[in-house]
């Protein structure tokens, strides 16, 4: 008998023996044992290496519940399952660790992880591609640790153009599904980038209610033309990458969409951000949105805004203000830029 009957099931299932469980070596039943795990910190590689992050993350933070708010989910092939699975976890600070000496403040945040599974004739599935992002902006808030400023938690970075080093490809390939959700909220964001700020008014219901980095809450059009400007104005003249898009509509669930982006480019101008820098940065960022009849009524945009300021922080002497100048630069710095572009796009 096949342990998990529905993919969302085995997604939230696994989650709850492993973490709340301890059943950590579990793992290795349920993650491929060359499995890739990508996020805004770098990429851990083989499930042994999963089994060592998840051991130090609970050395940290023993007492961590993980609250499965919800499952975007798609077939999207013929042995292919990706999920998008968004957690609101609490915990208390009280081991040594990455965050430093035990501060035994309590702490919520959120994470989402877009995973890729094939079918698996015990368990139901089984994990082989993983993307995750973490709001370690409120971790390292509620800590009580600085990260916008202070160099001694922003290490440079060792390849300024691929800062997040996730240019690693993996068994999935996929782009995602073409159900409307997906696809209105993916045209929403391409038109925020493209500078229509009228498409917020257009998208968003006036009672909308969002989840933003750092674990701020807002509500209303207004916030949420605010957090999308001011984004867009620390990067005016970035490239938005959409990695993959799932649109879901399910009898008795409003309409959703999970979204993967990066905002890739330099730290250009005034904004969300501070003063530019002129650093490439790379922003990776996954969004869930709930539809109403009105628009967009919950939004759920996760970004990990430490990552953000360790690529803006770093201090190696690269810099990209031929960005900013387009007579800057021969015509052999262009054809270099282009043979670039190509490789990292």
């Amino acid at each position: 008998m096949i342990k998990y009957s529905s993919f969302p099931e085995f997604i939230l299932g696994i989650t709850y023996e492993i973490w709340e469980e301890r059943g950590i070596n579990k793992i290795k039943d349920y993650y491929h044992k060359d499995t890739i795990v990508r996020s805004a910190d770098g990429v851990v590689k083989g499930n042994d290496n999963v089994i060592k992050a998840t051991r130090e993350t609970l050395a940290e933070f023993p007492d961590r519940v993980l609250l499965g708010e919800d499952v975007i989910w798609a077939q999207t092939g013929e042995n292919s399952w990706l999920s998008s699975h968004r957690i609101l976890s609490k915990a208390t600070h009280s081991g040594d660790g990455r965050y430093g000496y035990p501060s035994k403040k309590e702490i919520i945040y959120r994470v989402i992880a877009d995973c890729h599974a094939v079918r698996h004739p015990e368990f139901g599935w089984v994990i082989n591609d993983e993307w995750l992002v973490r709001d370690q902006g409120a971790m390292y808030r509620q800590i009580g640790l600085p990260y916008d400023r202070d160099e001694h938690y922003l290490d440079p970075l060792d390849d300024p153009m691929d800062p997040l080093g996730v240019e690693v490809k993996g068994p999935y390939l996929g782009r995602g599904n073409e159900v409307e959700p997906g696809l209105v909220y993916e045209q929403h964001l391409k038109n925020i980038v493209n500078g229509e700020v009228s498409a917020v008014a257009k998208t968003y219901d006036r009672a909308c209610h969002l989840e933003l980095g750092e674990g701020r809450t807002v509500h209303g059009i207004d916030e949420a033309e605010k957090f999308w400007i001011s984004l867009r104005a620390s990067f005016p003249d970035s490239e938005l990458v959409i990695d993959h898009r799932i649109g879901q509509i399910e009898e008795g669930r409003p309409p959703r969409s999970s979204v993967r982006w990066r905002l890739r480019g330099p730290h250009s101008g005034y904004g969300l951000f501070g003063a530019p820098s002129g650093q490439f940065v790379d922003v990776m960022g996954i969004s869930h949105a709930e539809f109403g009849p009105s628009g967009i009524l919950r939004e759920y945009i996760v970004i990990d805004h430490v990552s953000v300021w360790k690529q803006i922080n770093r201090d190696d002497e690269v810099t990209f203000s031929y960005m900013f100048d387009d007579d800057e630069g021969d015509d052999d710095d262009d054809e270099g830029d282009d043979d670039d572009e190509e490789t990292l796009f």
